[in-house]
C-alpha cells in the first residue's frame, strides 16, 4: 500500500470525527478524497460518499436516537420529500445528464468536471457558514410551532442536492430545522444526523442499479469512518465545538480552492 493510500485511509477517521464532533461535515470530504487521493471517477466517488456518509451517520443517528435529542415528526416531516428527491435524482437524473454536459466550439465541459465544480461551490457555502459560526436563533418557527410545509419543500432541495453531488448536506439541514421547526440548535443536530444517514442509504440504493461497487475498498473505508465518529461523540464531551467549525471550516475552503485550481489547471 502506498503512502498516499495510506493518507487517504487515514482521512476516513477525519470524517467520522467531524461527524461526530459537529453533527455534520465530514460528508464534503469523502468526494475530494476519493477523486483525488484514490483517483475514482467522480461520478462513482459520489455513490460511495453516499454509503460511507450513510453508515457513519446512521451510528451517530443511534446514538442520538438512545438519548433522546432527535425530534422524530420533524425527521418525517423534512425527511420524507428528501427521500424521495435523493432517490429520483440518483436513479434517473445523474444517469441522465449528458457527457459532455456542455459544449460550445472549443471549450467542453464534462460531466464529471462539472459535478466537482458544483462540489466545490457547496464547500465554499459551506466553508462560509463555518467560519462566520452561523447559528439562527430564531424564524418562522420563533414560536417553536414547526412549519412543516416548509420544511417539506427544503428536504426536496437538501434531497436534489444530496443526489446529485454525494454529500448529506447537514450544513443546510440544521439552520433548516432551527428557523422552520423551531428546534434548539443540539436537537437540530442530532435530528440532522439521522436524515443524512437515511438520505444518504436512499441515494446510495438509486445507485446500486448501474454501478459496480469495490466492497474490498468501500467497507474497510466506512470501517475507519466509524472508528472516528465514536472518537468524535467522545470529544465532543471536551472540544468547543465553536472553534472546532470555524477551523474546519478554513480546512474545506482551502479544499475547495485546490479543487477548483486543479480543475482550471
Amino acid at each position: 500500500m502506498s503512502g498516499q493510500e495510506l493518507f487517504g485511509y487515514a482521512s476516513a477517521l477525519l470524517v467520522g470525527l467531524v461527524i461526530g464532533l459537529a453533527g455534520g461535515g465530514g460528508s464534503i470530504l469523502t468526494v475530494p478524497i476519493f477523486v483525488y487521493v484514490f483517483h475514482i471517477p467522480t461520478v462513482l466517488a459520489t455513490t460511495y460518499s453516499l454509503f460511507v456518509v450513510g453508515s457513519t451517520s446512521l451510528i451517530g443517528s443511534i446514538h442520538h436516537v438512545w438519548h433522546k435529542r432527535v425530534d422524530l415528526p420533524v425527521t418525517v416531516a423534512f425527511a420524507l420529500p428528501s427521500f424521495v428527491s435523493v432517490y429520483l435524482s440518483r436513479r434517473y437524473l445523474v444517469p441522465a445528464l449528458p457527457d459532455p454536459l456542455f459544449q460550445f466550439q472549443t471549450f467542453v465541459l464534462p460531466k464529471s468536471d462539472a459535478i466537482l465544480y458544483f462540489f466545490a461551490i457547496v464547500m465554499i457555502i459551506a466553508a462560509r457558514a463555518m467560519i462566520r459560526n452561523d447559528r439562527p436563533e430564531q424564524g418562522e418557527a420563533a414560536d417553536g410551532r414547526p412549519r412543516y410545509g416548509s420544511l417539506a419543500l427544503d428536504g426536496l432541495a437538501v434531497g436534489l442536492l444530496t443526489g446529485t453531488i454525494g454529500a448529506g448536506g447537514g450544513f443546510l439541514i440544521v439552520p433548516m430545522l432551527v428557523l422552520m421547526a423551531g428546534l434548539p440548535i443540539h436537537r437540530a443536530v442530532a435530528t440532522s444526523v439521522l436524515i443524512i444517514a437515511v438520505n444518504s442509504f436512499v441515494g446510495f440504493l438509486g445507485d446500486i442499479h448501474h454501478t459496480d461497487l469495490n466492497w474490498n475498498f468501500l467497507l474497510p473505508f466506512t470501517g475507519l469512518s466509524i472508528v472516528g465518529i465514536f472518537v468524535g461523540m467522545y470529544l465532543a464531551r471536551y472540544v468547543a465545538p465553536d472553534k472546532l467549525k470555524k477551523g474546519f471550516g478554513w480546512f474545506v475552503l482551502a479544499i475547495a480552492l485546490y479543487m477548483i485550481g486543479r480543475e482550471i489547471l
